[in-house]
């Protein structure tokens, strides 16, 4: 089970940072590289809705319109919900949209807390004006069915080659995003709190002008300097 605090704190803890604590357990393959947010300033925690994608077939992917009744993509739009991450599975695949903007508004207001794609997005400019954190590799304004045939809905995937299963926990940040098992949620979340608390103090020690031997990482008189600063610091 998820505290409402880890859920807090992960809106406070940089995909950095969580990307440490999950190494430190043994997860060396969480963060997914080569997004770009296309709302920098917004974060954004949530659970894995996921959709998968295969390339197109001719026989099956003939229409360009498309069939709300049968069309897994349609039925995965309607079926995300509160909290909910919507990540796709488009093979890595630039070469057409795997969503758009009248898609993304509609998870938006299904209350879904973000859009994930290792393929391209159309309608970026318009994605880029909904209070929605989304991420994509790069923009394309062909349709999907030009080379993603939908498949699978809230199956076990991969998204730019990291394992997502339905349900664990995605972070994002201005850098990026990271997938992390439900399992390890409350302490990783407890641990990175406290690691960025600690690295906050580090950090303003070295813009003062310290050196980093005995302060990145902290020796004894440097951890005792800072539970004196911690003892001043407001908390959640």
């Amino acid at each position: 089970m998820i505290h409402d605090e880890t859920y807090k704190k992960l809106h406070h803890i940089s995909t950095a940072t969580l990307t440490t604590q999950l190494l430190k357990r043994g997860f060396r393959n969480t963060f997914i590289a080569g997004l770009t947010p296309l709302r920098p300033d917004l974060r954004m925690v949530g659970r894995a809705f996921t959709l998968r994608y295969v390339p197109i077939r001719e026989d099956l992917d003939k229409a360009v319109e498309y069939n709300n009744d049968n069309n897994i993509q349609r039925l995965a739009v309607e079926a995300v919900g509160e909290g909910d991450v919507l990540i796709i599975d488009a093979r890595s695949n630039v070469n057409a949209a795997s969503f758009g903007h009248i898609l993304a508004t509609r998870i938006m207001m299904r209350g879904a807390s973000g859009l994930v794609t290792d393929g391209a997005l159309r309608d970026t400019v318009g994605i880029q004006q909904l209070d929605l954190p989304v991420y994509t590799r790069m923009p394309h304004a062909t349709t999907s069915v030009a080379v993603h045939h939908p498949v699978d809905m809230n199956v076990p995937i991969g998204c730019g080659e990291v394992y997502v299963q339905p349900g664990d926990i995605v972070v994002g940040d201005a850098e990026g995003v990271v997938i992390m098992p439900v399992s390890v949620a409350n302490e990783v979340a407890q641990d990175g709190y406290e690691q960025e608390r600690l690295e906050q103090f580090l950090q303003e020690k070295v813009a003062k002008g310290s050196g980093i031997k005995g302060v990145y990482p902290p020796n004894a008189q440097t951890l005792e300097e800072y539970e004196v600063w911690l003892a001043t610091q407001p908390g959640l």
